[in-house]
């Protein structure tokens, strides 16, 4: 099933999620809803409150096939910096560029209640970065350095691309 997104100044999206406790088959339901419902929107990432859910639970794919079923996820160690683009399925036609850490190991539990960790660099570890703010009521306009006009989003990647 495909949920509609959850668009800003909407409140829901600035609320801090609700951990979970126990992985149900709604829960996995979710998750598969989530991945198709980014999917649809041609996004990388989604986390539940983009989807009107209040629960700490997100979905990762920057490579396809690598994708990434985060729930609880938390940052266990960051560093690094690195400023790049980003934008939100939330804030339609918004771009504009946000210092993050470079590399980051992120802890979370998978579908099946299994404590896991993974070190992710570069785009992934931002992707990562992006979606746990978003299941803690944070935003990447709250730290955006520069706005990048949608039409000038094309040439600045494009410029940047060697960074």
């Amino acid at each position: 099933m495909r949920y509609p997104i959850i668009i800003h100044p909407e409140e829901q999206l600035r609320k801090p999620c609700e951990p979970i406790t126990v992985v149900t088959d709604e829960l996995v339901q979710l998750l598969e809803d989530m991945y198709e419902t980014m999917l649809a929107h041609d996004g990388i990432g989604i986390a539940a409150p983009q989807i009107g859910k209040n629960i700490q639970v997100a979905v990762v794919e920057v490579e396809e096939g690598e994708l990434f079923e985060l729930i609880n996820p938390e940052i266990i160690e960051a560093k690094g910096s690195d400023i790049d683009v980003e934008g939100c399925l939330s804030i339609p036609h918004v771009y504009g560029t946000v210092e993050r850490a470079d590399e980051v190991t992120v802890r979370y539990y998978d579908r099946e209640g299994v404590e896991m960790e993974v070190q992710a660099f570069g785009y992934l570890a931002r992707a990562f970065q992006h979606e746990i703010d978003h299941l803690n009521g944070k935003l990447f306009i709250d730290t955006m350095i520069d706005r990048i006009p949608e039409e000038e989003l094309e040439a600045y990647v494009e410029e940047h691309d060697h960074d």
